[in-house]
């Protein structure tokens, strides 16, 4: 399926950024803020957990594109019928501190069976970073084969800086930095960086092969809308300006 037009134009130029508000995060209140943040703050689009009545209250407040994301196929058909533009399997985050892992066969069949169920659909897939990286890659690839449009790469939780500051924060993208620069490579659809940046690293998953970014806890687990608007803006200024240095290269 070809992508929203303003989703594919993002990709492209390597400045799509996706707010994601978590994919067990049933809170309407909350979701609604991160929502209203990412689209006053110029966000592409908004990544939200699967669920019908979330997606009804999101495109009352938004007409960026909305992403749902569920780990059980079936959850995915009553969204889209709610009005979901395209849909993810994963953000697997929220289920590694409960001690379930995702392996490479559940995640490629996972992949089938959500394309069985909806064909014609939008489809990221994310990969999960326990995996070694050659797997990771070896993965990624049998996934777009199964038909998966975008890749996902993650890895912000299990990451442990060893410092503060700007070093501390390289060090905890350090991991997603590494799935992306590996998976671009032997993949032609476009791969999302997600998982531990922050608007000094996002330059960097695009410098690493990333078509744009997903960010998460950065920005709901601010307390306001405002706070949360300013973090979009600096992570849109951070892609605007590796954008604008690509092209006077």
């Amino acid at each position: 399926m070809t992508m929203l037009w303003s989703l594919e134009s993002a990709l492209t130029e390597g400045r799509a950024l996706k707010i994601i508000s978590g994919l067990t995060n049933f809170d309407a209140d909350r979701v609604a803020m991160v929502v209203q943040a990412a689209d006053r703050g110029g966000a592409t689009f908004v990544d939200i957990a699967a669920d019908p009545a979330l997606v009804r209250l999101c495109r009352q407040l938004t007409r960026l594109p909305i992403c749902v994301s569920a780990v059980e196929p079936e959850q995915f058909i009553a969204a889209v019928a709610a009005g979901a533009d395209l849909i993810e399997i994963g953000n697997f985050d929220a289920f590694y501190a409960q001690g379930r892992r995702f392996e490479a066969p559940e995640v490629l069949a996972l992949t089938r069976r959500t394309r069985s169920l909806l064909p014609d659909i939008t489809l990221s897939v994310t990969v999960p970073h326990i995996l070694p990286l050659d797997e990771q890659a070896n993965l990624a690839e049998a996934l777009v084969e199964a038909g998966a449009d975008l890749i996902q790469t993650e890895g912000g939780t299990s990451s442990q800086p060893n410092h503060g500051g700007t070093l501390g924060l390289i060090e905890k993208a350090a991991p997603t930095l590494a799935a992306a620069s590996t998976i671009s490579r032997v993949v032609e659809v476009p791969v999302l960086c997600a998982s531990g940046l922050s608007s000094v690293t996002t330059p960097l998953a695009i410098a690493a092969g990333a078509s744009g970014v997903g960010v998460g806890s950065a920005v709901n687990r601010l307390g306001s809308v405002v706070e949360m608007i300013a973090v979009v803006q600096s992570l849109v200024e951070s892609l605007q300006t590796v954008a604008y240095q690509g092209q006077r290269c």
